[in-house]
């Protein structure tokens, strides 16, 4: 492998890992706030990219057709909370689990039905013109998912430090029972954290559209590896759910180069097995919530 072959691979490595980290970002935010993991979380990321595609279809200019995407996932997101999730809330996490599984289940077969099988493209946000950076070539929708992926990053850190509702989404992940005497509102603080995951899950769905296409089934393997990048990082904590992601792209496009492609989706799963025998906790070791 040459030092220009490694620096290519690196570059689709943290492309992937971009998504990956968002996606697992997304999975930390509910599972932090409801001790769920959301199976349908990687349907939030199919159906970013496809509403974008359907909204520039329609004509609305590229950056109308992101934003209105990104809302109409959210949208979805808290649906799903209040008619699939809220009701089971006594029943306990497994019937969610279950509830979720069915929800993935049924938006993949909308997706289907309205988009068809075929992968589906997006124009790119700046054209496709390759940039040449350290003997490889890098598409200019990596600096975009980069980019974006960093200040979405950034702006829910500042978001969780700086303001008083980020303060009590934090309250009720360490302890819900406190926050509620606090005055704290549980149920607004699952249902924003639904939305937000949405947000971000779309946000990166639309990204990457441009790059790998995203088709109605594109959304299962997506959601696999951003679990996988979660558990990586510590599931529970968001800065190790970002890292985890990157750290599965780049061994990921590594893998290509090493290995062969054919074997470039076995990586989350074989990191996934490793993280679950070897450290449970994940590399940063996530902390445990206890949730009445």
């Amino acid at each position: 492998m040459s030092f220009e072959q490694f620096i290519q691979y690196i570059f689709s490595g943290i492309t992937s890992g971009s998504i990956y980290a968002l996606t697992a970002l997304g999975f930390t935010l509910i599972y932090n706030a409801t001790g769920l993991i959301n199976l349908a979380q990687g349907e939030f990321v199919m159906l970013g990219g496809l509403m974008a595609v359907a909204m520039v279809a329609l004509g609305l200019p590229l950056p109308v057709a992101f934003l209105v995407a990104v809302a109409a996932v959210a949208l979805l997101a808290a649906l799903l909370q209040q008619v699939a999730i809220r009701p089971l809330l006594p029943k306990g996490v497994l019937a969610q689990v279950i509830a979720t599984v069915g929800a993935s289940l049924a938006l993949r077969t909308a997706a289907m039905m309205i988009w068809g099988r075929e992968a589906l493209p997006l124009e790119p946000f700046s054209g496709d013109t390759p940039l040449r950076v350290a003997g490889a070539s890098l598409l200019p929708q990596t600096v975009w998912v980069v980019g974006l992926t960093l200040v979405i990053v950034l702006v829910l850190q500042l978001f969780y430090r700086r303001t008083l509702t980020g303060k009590a989404v934090r309250a009720c992940s360490i302890n819900p029972q406190a926050a509620r005497l606090m005055g704290v509102s549980y149920s607004r603080v699952v249902l924003l954290s639904f939305i937000v995951s949405g947000v971000i899950s779309a946000a990166g769905g639309v990204m990457i559209t441009p790059i790998s296409f995203m088709s109605y089934s594109s959304g299962a393997l997506i959601g696999l590896k951003g679990f996988a990048a979660a558990a990586l990082g510590g599931l529970g904590n968001p800065m190790g759910a970002v890292i985890g992601g990157f750290a599965l792209g780049i061994l990921e496009g590594l893998s290509v180069g090493v290995i062969s492609s054919g074997y470039k989706d076995a990586v989350a799963f074989i990191i996934l097995l490793l993280v679950l025998f070897v450290r449970p906790q994940g590399l940063f070791g996530a902390r445990v919530v206890e949730k009445e």
